[in-house]
């Protein structure tokens, strides 16, 4: 059964971290509703507030700070504001832009998580005497049979967030609480009760964007940290085919961007296939040869006891991705991973979740994959 963190039936001391963002406004409120002793609490992740995201886009502005201050008062909570840029721009941009740098695609609201709001955060609530760190994340947090807490989906799966919180560990998992995971209710009824609890954030856009790039150029970012470097772009046999002026603004799988001057012989589109920090080349292809049949993922995180033995699971690759099957198996520092049937669109630096049906199993950092046809071109595999 759903129940909140670390025991049923009594008062906890929860600290909900609001955003600025109609999700955690409502999740903090139901949180004091449930009869919890509840404090709100915004996190300034930026240094100057108004270098990142303007126009109530994103979690960092000062725009935010205010409306999360203002839904706090309506619910009647205390609320601070928790200085935590100095950790944010370490162990999320800086890691962010060094990811892009070795030619991997990461995840920055994975990180964020793991490193901030269920790391540093929750640290510090735990030593103030919080019992809990309340977010307004669609999943929910289940005991188990054997009494340990589990990550499982949002019972709304169009809503479910759990892909993002796959690296939290069991420790994490005893001090969370997602008051909307449990509930089915749509986006457009979200707003309709944070308007009956008269939250003026109720008609508030939702963030779809990085929220540390002010403008939602990821392109322009990357290229203001690490600067102009022209390169080669190659066809699998390695002949030239293009230029380009940065590696690390490619992913794997990207279609456009590529400003390849002639089309391919088969007059079909070409993807980036590999990207190389070493050579500075991107390779490109086609869509047949992104296909991917077994991966190696590293920094595995468990939420709960991991596999003993290799087993059958479902896996995510993104976001908002499908769950496709497949067989994992963890090898000590490494999960490695071979799909029931090939997958696209596979990024080294992205993160695989596994599930047990609706259960977040764990998480890793890919890092190499293999290919049904591999390139013949050198690449960094």
């Amino acid at each position: 059964m759903t129940d909140s963190p670390p025991a049923t039936g009594r008062r906890l001391r929860v600290l909900a971290a609001m955003s600025g963002g109609v999700d955690s406004a409502v999740a903090a409120a139901r949180a004091a509703d449930a009869g919890h002793d509840v404090t709100g609490v915004h996190l300034a992740l930026s240094a100057n507030p108004r270098s990142f995201r303007t126009g109530a886009r994103g979690c960092c502005t000062v725009e935010d700070s205010r409306d999360a201050r203002r839904a706090a008062d309506v619910i009647g909570i205390p609320f601070y504001v928790w200085d935590l840029a100095e950790r944010f721009r370490a162990d999320v941009v800086d890691d962010f832009i060094a990811e892009y740098r070795e030619g991997r695609t990461p995840n920055p609201c994975l990180r964020c998580n793991e490193k901030i709001k269920f790391a540093a955060l929750l640290d510090k609530a735990l030593a103030l005497g919080f019992d809990a760190v309340c977010t307004g994340h669609y999943a929910t947090v289940v005991r188990g049979p054997d009494g340990r807490r589990e990550l499982h989906r949002s019972a709304d799966l169009g809503k479910d967030q759990s892909y993002v919180l796959g690296v939290l560990d069991e420790r994490q998992l005893a001090h969370a609480m997602f008051p909307l995971g449990d509930t089915r209710a749509t986006k457009a009824e979200i707003r309709a009760e944070a308007e009956r609890r008269g939250l003026a954030v109720a008609r508030k856009p939702d963030s779809h964007d990085i929220c540390f790039i002010a403008d939602g150029d990821t392109r322009g970012f990357l290229a203001g940290h690490l600067g102009a470097a022209e390169g080669d772009i190659l066809d699998e046999e390695g002949h030239k085919v293009g230029t380009h002026q940065g590696a690390h603004v490619f992913t794997i799988g990207q279609r456009r961007g590529l400003r390849i001057g002639h089309p391919a012989p088969d007059g079909k589109p070409r993807y980036v296939l590999d990207i190389s920090p070493v050579s500075n080349t991107v390779t490109v292809g086609p869509a047949e040869s992104l296909d991917v049949v077994a991966l190696t993922a590293i920094k595995p995180r468990w939420c709960g006891a991991p596999p003993t033995g290799p087993a059958a699971f479902t896996a995510q690759l993104r976001a908002h991705g499908a769950e496709t099957p497949v067989t994992a198996e963890p090898t000590g520092e490494e999960i490695r991973v071979r799909f029931a049937e090939p997958v696209r669109g596979v990024a080294p630096g992205q993160a695989i979740v596994l599930y047990d049906g609706t259960r977040v199993v764990g998480s890793g950092t890919i890092a190499t994959t293999e290919r049904a046809v591999p390139a013949a071109a050198p690449d960094r595999r």
